[in-house]
This record gives structure tokens, sequence and C-alpha cells, in this order.
């Protein structure tokens, strides 16, 4: 009878102590095998649906849901599964309720020892009828699957030369993989998308020297791992410029990567995560691109200056706000040419600058409120960008936002100021009041003060004066019988006639036949 591993599920939260255990040991060697893990309670019931392992391995407090619902859950619809629980010290009133719900057996998180963790799981394995259990596989050696994975993840694993070679028989290796992180596309679409790729290179090679395998990764993208002879390396840009076709079918805004070849497959790990991660990172720098090649790129960009912050708030403070944001808009274009940036720092970059304009508008005493409000979908909106244009276009909105708050302000410090040349009009009215005399009352140039009284007033300086004095006037005719010259002088006018004049213009009625028309 063939040796059936016993199949285990690890359900945890937090993917070091995922992948610590999964990768410790040699498993498959001891009649194991990790066929899955899972950072939550639902993922980790959609795995058991696929995967029926034989055992689930899992923490008790985790989000979404927690290792109690799990295991209430596991029992109702797949009692064969035995369950071994991780726990704290501290939780030990959840560890009693699941036991009550079928839990073979407990570990303390913080005495986990991989030595005891084989025994529980030898001992939980020897009780499944259904498994044809042994104590240990003996030669059983690590699987291409589990060596792949391993060495993906940055682990060390040994392995039978010539059992490799009889899977990967080519000198060369290389790594072709999609980013589809923050892409939003479903597992289906994924699957489809990978079926899609898979047969466009299939199709591409089909007469070539080449074999490939689909590598499982924790990040949402697709790698193909290719071992060829020196003649596939040499098609593998044409094979890979194919596969953009497919992207453009699947609506995929993203790039076909195509990493630096290898020799070692010990390199993987390496190769992986600074050559084939680095590239899918630039294409957020090229959002137009559809490939690209390790060896085909352009030309790197000249160092960058560092941002001045202390420039940039100095000229704020003095609100030299358009020296500032130019820079800043300056520093950020150059960026968004520099593929070389990391985008985690490019992100931060531009969360801080929103962060730190906030409160230097703040502490500068204009009304923030608004910007406070909608800081944080700016902060989210520059983390789902998918490209560097995306994310400066945010940055540039929320200087547009960060503008018009200034502008309130200033618009309101015109209006207070307006307020108070029109106030003392209305005081001074009756004097000789003139342009000059009121500007040099408030400090101003004369013909400064024409224009801003013009730019922050429906009417100009003499055209108010006029309907001031005019209705005052008009008060006065309606009010008694004093002579129309009398008045003339009550509301600032030396001169009769000009008085008799202007009154006119502003009411359409001279001055006598106003008073007759209201005292009749």
């Amino acid at each position: 009878m063939a040796f059936t591993y016993c199949k285990v599920l690890i359900v945890d939260d937090e993917a070091l102590i995922r992948q610590g255990i999964k990768h410790f040991m040699n498993w498959e060697q001891e009649g194991f095998q990790i066929v899955g893990e899972a950072s939550n309670g639902k993922e980790a019931l959609e795995l058991i649906a696929e995967l029926q392992p034989h055992i689930v391995l899992t923490d008790i407090v985790m989000p979404v849901m927690d290792g109690e619902e799990l295991t209430r859950q596991i029992k109702l619809h797949y009692p064969e599964i035995e369950i071994i629980v991780l726990s704290s010290f501290g939780e030990f009133d959840y560890v009693r309720s699941t036991f009550q719900s079928g839990v073979r057996d407990y570990i303390l998180k913080p005495k986990l020892d991989i030595a005891h963790l084989l025994n529980v799981l030898k001992d939980t394995a020897s009780k499944i009828p259904s498994l044809r259990t042994q104590q240990s596989a003996g030669d059983a050696k690590v699987s291409v699957e589990l060596l792949l994975e391993k060495l993906l993840s940055g682990f060390e694993a040994e392995y039978d030369e010539q059992e490799l070679a009889a899977e990967f028989p080519y000198r060369c290796y290389c790594l072709i993989g999609v980013d589809l992180r923050g892409r939003n596309r479903t597992k289906h679409q994924i699957i489809g998308l990978t079926k899609s790729l898979q047969d466009e290179l299939d199709a591409r090679t089909a007469a070539a020297e080449v074999v490939y395998r689909i590598l499982p990764t924790d990040l949402p993208m697709i790698v193909f791992l290719l071992n060829m002879d020196h003649n596939g390396l040499a098609s593998l840009p044409s094979w890979a410029r194919a596969m953009t076709s497919v992207l453009v079918e699947h609506h995929a805004d993203t790039a076909i990567v195509v990493g630096e070849p290898f020799m070692d497959i010990a390199e993987l790990g390496h190769i992986y995560k600074q050559s084939l991660l680095k590239l899918m990172d630039y294409h957020f720098y090229f959002p137009g691109k559809r490939l690209l090649v390790y060896n085909n790129l352009p030309e790197t960009p000249q160092g960058l200056e560092p941002f001045n912050l202390n420039q940039f708030t100095e000229e704020f403070k003095r609100e030299h706000f358009d020296a500032a944001f130019n820079y800043l808009k300056e520093h950020v274009q150059a960026i968004t040419t520099n593929y070389m940036t990391d985008v985690f720092e490019f992100k931060s970059f531009l969360g801080n600058l929103i962060f730190n304009i906030t409160v230097l508008l703040g502490n500068m005493d204009y009304n923030i409120q608004q910007l406070e409000g909608k800081k944080y979908f700016y902060f989210k909106a520059v983390e789902d960008a998918r490209h560097a244009d995306e994310a400066a276009e945010v940055l540039s909105a929320f200087i547009e936002e960060a503008k018009q708050c200034i502008q309130d302000r200033v618009e309101q410090s015109g209006n207070v100021n307006m307020r108070r040349l029109l106030d003392y009009i209305d005081e001074h009215y009756a004097e000789p009041l003139n342009l000059t005399e009121m500007a040099k009352h408030f400090h101003f140039n004369p013909s400064y003060l024409s224009s801003y009284f013009s730019t922050h007033h429906s009417e100009g300086f003499i055209d108010y004066l006029h309907r001031v004095r005019t209705n005052k006037a008009s008060e006065l005719l309606r009010a008694g019988s004093a002579p129309i010259s009398e008045i003339s002088g009550l509301v600032g006018y030396s001169d009769h006639s000009y008085f008799c004049k202007v009154f006119k213009k502003h009411t359409g009625l001279s001055p006598s036949r106003y008073r007759q028309q209201y005292t009749r």
C-alpha cells in the first residue's frame, strides 16, 4: 500500500509563526505535508473545503473568525478532521471551550517547540482511522513543490541533485512574473488570468527545450519558474512579449516582468526578492509599459537631491506659499521619473507631506477643519495609488485644497479690512473726505487703496461715498424742513450745485422734487 502523508493546515494571523512552523523542518520526511496556511478562520474554512486536511493547527485569537468559532465550524461540517490549538497563557477560557468542541490537544505558544509539536502531531495522526501513518517516512525526500516554496521564502533546503535534474534538466533558470497587488482581482479572475498566461506560454515554448512551474507566493501575483537551455534564454523576451497580449485581453493594468537568469536553484529566493520584485516595483513608475525585462530598462536616472524639509517649512512659515508648493511639486515630479526610488518610501514621503502641511497651517491659525477631515482620504488614496503619476495627482489635489484653505483666510482678512474702510466712511462722510486722506489714515498708498477698494467691493471709493452721502441727505430731506443748502453741507458737500447733481444721479430726482414727493 502506498505511503499516505498526513495533511496539515496551519491557521495563524502572524505570518512569521506560519512560516516558522512550515519551514523549520522537513515535514515530509516525518510523514506530514503542510498543504496550506490561513490567517483567520474564514480563510481556513475555504481552504479546508478545497484541501481536505487531516489536521488543523490553529491559533485562538485571530481577526474575522477566531479559533473557537473555527473549531465549532470544523466539527459541525468536517467531524473527521482533528484540531490542535496554539494558545497563549492568558487564553485558558478559550482553550477550555475549544476542548468542549472536540479539540484533540493544545500547545502553548510561548513554549512552542518543534520537537514537541512533532510528537503532538504524530500522536494525533495515529488516532485518525482513515490515515495509514508511519512513525517516520524514513527516506522520504523533500518534494519539488516544497523545495521551491522553501527556497522562495528564503529558507535553505537540502535536495537530491539527481532528482532535481529529472525535474529541471536544463542549465538556465529564469522567473517571469505578473504583479497583481492592489489590482482588486477576485480569485476566479486570477485563476483565469493564470490559465491564459499558461496557455500562451505553452504555445510559445512547444518546440523549445524548456520546462516550467507556477510558484506559490504569499503575495497576489503570478510567478513562473522557467528552466531552459541557452537557446530558450535567447527566446525568452519574445515569449514574454507575446504574453503581454493576455494582459490586454484580461484588462489587467500591470506588466509582464522578466527577472535576471540564474544557474543554481539555490539562488531562487535571492533572485525573486532582488530581481523580480524590484522589477515589479519599477512598473509603478512606468504605467504605460506592458513588459519590463531585467536588461532592457531605461538609463538609470541621475541621483536626486534630497528634499529640503527645512527650506520648505521656512518658506511656508513666511507665507511664501507659491514658492513652497512649487518647490514641492518640482521635487515630486523628479521622483516620478526616478524608477529606482523605493515605492514605499515615495508613498511615505507624500503621506508625511500631507500631514506636515496640515499641521503647519493649523499652527499658523488657518482654519484646517476641512483638511483635517479629509487627510485620511488622501492618505488612503496615496497608499492605493498604482502608479507614481497617480500618487502625485493625489498630492496635487491636496495642495489645491490647502491653497483654498489659505485663500479663504485671505478673503476673510480682506472682508475685515473692507469693513473697516466702509465703517470709517460711514462715520466720516460729513467731513471733506478724499482718497488721499483716507489712505494716510490707514497707512496705504492712495493708488493701492483705490485698487483695493474696487477689487473687494462692488463700487469704487467715490461712488460708495456719494451713495452714503445721498442716503443721509434723503433721510434729512424726509425728516424736516432744513434748507437744501444746509443739508448739502451736513452730508459733506461744500458745493450746493454739485450736491444737487450727485443727488439726482443717484435717486433720479432733484433734492427739492424728492422732498415734495415725500412730504405731501
